[in-house]
Formats: C-alpha cells, sequence, structure tokens
C-alpha cells in the first residue's frame, strides 16, 4: 500500500499563520466484525432488529495498520552539492535517489533526518565544518516519498538564525513537516502530527548539542536539546493529541557501531515515558536495533543509529545506512484502544560515488563488486550486525 494513496493530517499553527498540510483521498481500515449472536424473533420485529444491531455495535473491532519507516543523515557535504549542480545554477538531487524511491514510497510514512539546514544559495552555500545547503535537496526529498524531516542536530546552529528561518520556510513551502528547530516559541508548542489510515502519529525531535554553539539569547525555540524534563513535557502533551510517539534523538558517539550507555538509559526512560519509536542518528554508521519494555508494559522499538542515508563521508561504515521500518496495528472497539508494533524490518543501503561524482544510493542487495568490493560479503555481515538484538529482524530486498 502505497503512501500516495494515504491521508496526510499534518498540524502546523505557525506564528505567520502559514499552513502547511496536504489532503489526499484516505484508504480504508480493515475491520474485523465480530457476528453478534442470533436473537430469536419475538412478536416485536423492529424491537428484535434494534437489539441485535446493539450488540453487534458493542461487539465491533476494528483494526487499522500503518508501516513507518527511517532513514538516517541526508548530510549534504559540497562534493554532493556540486555534484547536484546544473548548467543554470540551480542544484537537482533526484538522480542521487532513482534507485531506492519505489523503495522509500512504499511505507505510509516515511521519516528522514536532515543533518544540514536547506538555507538555500542565496545564503551562501557551505560545507563542513559549518552546513548550509540547496533548498533543492528538500524537492529531492518530497519527490522520494519523505513524509516527515526531523532537523534538531548538532550542526542546527553551524550558520545561525537567519539560515535556520530561511530553511524552515522552504520546509513550508513544500508542506513537509519538520521538528525539532523551529520559526518561533509558538510555532515550537505546536507538536506535529500525521494521520494515516486512522492512526494519528506525533513527532518530537532533540540533539545533544550544537558544537558548542550556544542558542541566541531568548530564543531556545530555535533548536531542541535533550532535556528529560521538557521531553516529558512534549511527550505528554504528545499523548492527548495522537495514537503513537516517535521521538528522534540525535545521541551517541560518532563512528561506534554499538550504542553506548547513555543511550541505552535515555531510551529505557522515554519508554517509560510511554514512547513507542525512537529514530537515533549522529554516529554516522549503523547501530542495531532494539525492543525496549517501558515500566508500563509496552514495548518501544528503537533504532539507535541509522547511519548516513547520503554523504561524501569516505570509509565502508560510513557509506552504509539503511531504512528501517515498523507495522503500526491500532485495534479499537466500543470500551479500549490498543497499540501493536509489529515486523520490525530494515533495508540496507550503500552511498556509491565515483571518486566523488555521481553519488547514487544502492540498496545493498544489488551491489556488484564494480561498486564495492567484496559486496555479497560485506552485505551479509551487515544484515548479521543488524539483527544482534532482534534475530527476528526482517532484512528488506529491491526485489
Amino acid at each position: 500500500m502505497l503512501k500516495r494513496a494515504a491521508a496526510i493530517v499534518t498540524t502546523f499553527l505557525l506564528a505567520s499563520g502559514c499552513l502547511g498540510s496536504t489532503h489526499a483521498p484516505q484508504d480504508p481500515s480493515l475491520e474485523a466484525k465480530q457476528v453478534a449472536p442470533l436473537v430469536q424473533m419475538s412478536s416485536s420485529p423492529t424491537q428484535s432488529y434494534h437489539s441485535t444491531s446493539k450488540k453487534q455495535a458493542e461487539s465491533e473491532t476494528k483494526v487499522s495498520k500503518v508501516t513507518l519507516a527511517a532513514i538516517g543523515d541526508i548530510l549534504i557535504h559540497d562534493k554532493v552539492y556540486i555534484d547536484a549542480k546544473q548548467k543554470d545554477g540551480t542544484y537537482n538531487f533526484n538522480r542521487i535517489f532513482d534507485g531506492v524511491r519505489s523503495l522509500l514510497q512504499a511505507p505510509d510514512i516515511l521519516v528522514a533526518n536532515q543533518e544540514t539546514m536547506i538555507g538555500g544559495k542565496e545564503l551562501r552555500l557551505s560545507t563542513y565544518p559549518a552546513f548550509n545547503s540547496p533548498h533543492e535537496i528538500g524537492d529531492a526529498l518530497k519527490v522520494a516519498g519523505v513524509d516527515v524531516v526531523t532537523i534538531a542536530n548538532n550542526h542546527a546552529l553551524d550558520r545561525g538564525e537567519k539560515v535556520i528561518q530561511s530553511a524552515l520556510t522552504y520546509w513550508d513551502t513544500l508542506g513537509i513537516p519538520y521538528t525539532g528547530a523551529f520559526k518561533s516559541q509558538n510555532d515550537r508548542d505546536t507538536i506535529r502530527t500525521v494521520t494515516r489510515n486512522e492512526i494519528s502519529f506525533s513527532f518530537l525531535s532533540y540533539t545533544y548539542g550544537t558544537n558548542g554553539i550556544s542558542t541566541p539569547k531568548g530564543k531556545p525555540f530555535l533548536v531542541n536539546r535533550i532535556d528529560d524534563s521538557q521531553i516529558r513535557t512534549d511527550v505528554e502533551q504528545a499523548k492527548q493529541m495522537s495514537d503513537v510517539i516517535v521521538v528522534a534523538l540525535h545521541w551517541g558517539n560518532e563512528y561506534e557501531r554499538i550504542p553506548d550507555v547513555n543511550q541505552t538509559t535515555l531510551a529505557q526512560k522515554l519508554a517509560n515515558m510511554g514512547v513507542h519509536i525512537i529514530i537515533g542518528n549522529h554516529p554516522h554508521v549503523l547501530q542495531p536495533p532494539a525492543w525496549v519494555e517501558g515500566k508500563q508494559g509496552h514495548r518501544a522499538f528503537v533504532v539507535y543509529s541509522l547511519g548516513n542515508f547520503l554523504s561524501a563521508q569516505i570509509n565502508l561504515y560510513k557509506q552504509i545506512g539503511g531504512m528501517a521500518t515498523i507495522d503500526v496495528l491500532k485495534t479499537t472497539n466500543r470500551n479500549a484502544k490498543k497499540i501493536e508494533l509489529m515486523n520490525p524490518s530494515f533495508l540496507p543501503t550503500y552511498t556509491y560515488s565515483q571518486q566523488g561524482r555521481h553519488f547514487q544510493i544502492i540498496s545493498m542487495d544489488r551491489l556488484t563488486n564494480d561498486q564495492l568490493i567484496h559486496a555479497k560479503s560485506h552485505y551479509e555481515m551487515i544484515k548479521k550486525h543488524m539483527q544482534t538484538n532482534i534475530p527476528e529482524l526482517n532484512i528488506l530486498s529491491s526485489s
């Protein structure tokens, strides 16, 4: 079931008054109805009919399902945007996603971590260590199927407030909800929600820091930082608005392939708060996902690090990323609602280039030895690595 046929209900109550939402016909939810027992006919057929209808309504159970997916860092180094530059001075990143676009469009909701602010060329493009990326990477993500972007990360303040405001305005223009950095306090206090198949999701995003750059005085809304108290407040608000809570965290140590104790401890805290799905970024390499049981008994799905989905970083593990997916089931009847997470899956991908040109993202099951020496053995190694904590993790492929 492609997301394009599903409805998007996105809440944007921005201080500017700009509304960034789109509407499309909604897929019907799956329904499983329990058949009420037959009622013996009485002398009053009408009364008997109403009695039966009431019992059927009381016993009715509805099951809805949404597949939510997330991809890792979209880290736009200068080699990437130079490769995307066209003769007229604009940028087109679409070609980079050609090999995986259909795979990205399959889930009902796709979340991406936009690691660099897309402030646009008018504010001078820049690369590491202080990034500003072309607006057009946003266009490419929309075409690829991205529905929500998380933007709280250590590079959020690299080029200051002007670049942030330009980036957020462009996300609004695209109609893609962003979370983690905001235009104003009112914008920050508005939790982003998306609804598919009668299941509503709230999205929150936080970072451990901003590379030592202080937030401008009086403007804490510009970037969300990891703070237990603030996260708890936001989660409680989200619970009043949605069925499922998704939190993206910029955490951990760069290039470490196993989560550290700070990550696992924070994941447990969030599970205890009632968070359902945790999406991790920042290490730039893959870290195995895990189930974490909250104190209320529900299981949270934690992807500790999704690695780089697109970057110019060189090194085997820095070039491997992927798409994690999870099925969310909502079962409702007259008296109760239950959320279940099922079928955790992962699609390994590889960012290939020819000496920094002709970038393309390739599903690892399709890699050739010309693109990566010993491609098959690396693919098997990554599958085993990602199944470390969840042996039943389903490995997706392009076929």
